[in-house]
């Protein structure tokens, strides 16, 4: 046992935010910052003009990342929560209904919740399974005469689950429903095709998976989406600027106001770094860690995991509850003796933890892999997960 803070930070919290990011995304917001410093869209002289082209860039990134064929369907966003509020309040209209899950993140649940206080819309929210995974039947019965989109997450940031976000896709659209995907927690974790999900509005953080800075995420539409999803944020954009009512043309819709070019132009670093290793490997890569720590954490008494049994049912993330002690504790230990850095609590996901009954024990603790995690680094993790129970054993 070390209390030596200088010991290797071993991160395992890349669901919330991912780290560290390629050198390729340090150099990109580096050379912004000191040598380019220009707003993008708004002037014509040199470095102006690379900004603009930089971003542009980035947009046609995400768009081959995503299998958009029309880059300009690409929407950058504050983050994920905000990609999320541009599609619910955006495509929402009064008495409208929604079928929604209880896996979602608040970032759902609570735009929703705004929308049925003040546009008077309904919810419904669909339970899981207890793998925590939503049955496209379950929402296929939800749906009603007035339901105008059925919102999903791709994968939990709780259990990890993989969603039939496709099958629900198919659903949604038999029924004359939008869907809408939160893909938070694959983006850049797994291969990820709008087309192949059948999804008309695809949001994600650019923070997380994408390999970005904080204060950068997308929204991703469908051919015909934005005849039907109206702006909910107006301003200057740099063109049309003789007009007072907002441009129709993409992406000047959506994205009023200076970009975060500084986290673009990182984001479209690492989205870069991403499509030349290749999804797949990163994709093999997170599966051979997560099993590798499923494995370790099944031999360790009174611990349970949450979610599915195997990894190719997941994206890299383990959640787990101790017997007899709260998570909050769990993870300051694990900080505090082995540098071992990972999330617990409710996960602003409090309709999850209702499901999985974990609610009332303070949640759980959350490890989550990234491209960078190494085999060394799980099993740090695992034995110091069973330091923990074996300490608490003895008492």
């Amino acid at each position: 046992m070390s209390n030596d803070p200088t010991a290797r930070r071993i991160y395992l919290d890349n669901a919330a935010t991912s780290w560290p990011k390629p050198d390729e995304v340090y150099a990109a917001v580096d050379r912004y910052q000191r040598e380019l410093g220009a707003p993008a869209g708004r002037s014509g002289y040199a470095e102006a003009t690379q900004v603009s082209q930089g971003i542009n860039a980035a947009r046609r990134a995400v768009a081959r990342l995503l299998g958009v064929d029309d880059a300009a369907r690409v929407i950058f966003t504050c983050n994920g929560t905000d990609s999320l509020n541009l599609a619910l309040h955006g495509v929402l209209r009064e008495g409208d209904h929604v079928v929604t899950t209880v896996i979602e993140h608040n970032s759902v649940l609570r735009p929703l919740d705004a929308e049925a206080r003040q546009r008077r819309i309904t919810v419904t929210h669909v339970d899981c399974d207890r793998w925590g995974v939503i049955d496209p039947d379950a929402i296929r019965a939800a749906i009603g005469p007035r339901t105008r989109l059925i919102a999903v997450s791709h994968a939990s940031n709780v259990t990890g689950a993989i969603q039939p976000i496709a099958d629900i896709g198919r659903i949604a659209h038999e029924a004359g429903a939008l869907m809408l995907c939160d893909a938070a927690q694959t983006l850049g974790h797994m291969p990820v095709d709008v087309r192949e999900l059948e999804v008309d509005l695809l949001a994600g953080s650019g923070h997380k998976g994408l390999l970005g800075p904080l204060g950068t995420g997308v929204l991703a539409l469908a051919p015909g989406i934005a005849e039907r999803l109206q702006s909910v944020r107006q301003g200057g954009t740099g063109t049309r600027s003789e007009r007072p009512e907002q441009p129709d043309e993409l992406p000047s819709k959506y994205e009023s106001g200076n970009l975060n070019v500084p986290g673009i132009l990182g984001l479209g670093a690492g989205v870069e770094y991403l499509l030349k290793r290749g999804l797949d490997d990163v994709e093999r890569h997170g599966l051979s860690l997560a099993a590798n720590l499923l494995g370790g954490f099944a031999e360790i008494p009174g611990l349970r995991v949450l979610g599915p049994a195997t990894a190719e049912t997941r994206v890299p993330l383990v959640s787990i509850v101790l017997e007899g002690y709260d998570p909050q504790e769990i993870a300051i230990g694990l900080d505090a003796a082995h540098r071992v850095q990972v999330r617990a609590g409710l996960h602003c996901a409090p309709r999850m933890h209702e499901a999985l009954e974990t609610q009332a024990g303070g949640g759980t603790v959350r490890f989550s892999l990234g491209p960078f995690n190494t085999a060394a680094d799980v099993d740090v993790a695992v034995r110091a997960v069973a330091e923990i129970a074996a300490s608490g054993a003895s008492m």
